[in-house]
């Protein structure tokens, strides 16, 4: 199998981009939660003699993580244009691909999976687009609540399938696949 220079800088970059995604937002759960860091900001204020409400804290705390939630809205941006230049790819390929039918089952489920996840990736870009621009849109908050969870959801698909494409292409270019790693590198085995 042979990877293409354009299909492997999008992978490439593809991963990037997602990895960046997945840090911010393990970044907006953990370390820049505003629940907890409202609630040390109001401990540590309290520590030197200043008083905050729970309601004055929250936006405080919000703030705090603003900058870096800005590189989710941009890495959001990033592959919002990878989705568009994958489809591009799609498109504009003419190399022959087995047919779904003569697979065996094994990569009928790889070839699925992937194609579950470039639906994830147009929904994902999609939403997320909506998300930033509800205002924009007009779209009432339990719209836009709705449209966030679903996000979210699907986040959480895009949390499982990193792992497991790591590990099959391990397992792959250990057995069946001989060379997969490199041929996706370099474009030779």
């Amino acid at each position: 199998m042979k990877y293409t220079l354009q299909f492997r800088l999008w992978h490439w970059l593809s991963a990037l981009v997602i990895l960046g995604l997945l840090g911010t937002v393990f970044l907006r759960k953990t370390f820049l939660s505003y629940k907890a860091n409202a609630e040390i900001l109001m401990t540590k204020l309290s520590e030197i003699g200043i008083e905050i409400t729970k309601d004055q804290a929250v936006p405080l705390a919000k703030a705090i993580r603003d900058e870096m939630w800005e590189w989710h809205i941009i890495l959001g941006y990033a592959l919002a244009f990878l989705v568009l230049f994958r489809i591009y790819l799609f498109v504009k390929d003419t190399s022959l691909r087995e047919k779904f039918a003569s697979l065996s089952l094994h990569k009928k489920a790889v070839r699925s999976l992937y194609t579950l996840l470039y639906a994830t990736l147009i929904f994902m870009s999609v939403s997320g687009f909506v998300l930033h621009f509800h205002q924009d849109l007009g779209l009432t908050k339990e719209i836009t609540h709705t449209i966030k969870e679903m996000h979210e959801l699907l986040f959480n698909f895009i949390l499982f399938f990193v792992p497991l494409h790591i590990a099959g292409v391990v397992v792959a270019d250990n057995k069946e696949e001989r060379g997969i790693v490199s041929t996706m590198i370099h474009g030779k085995k």
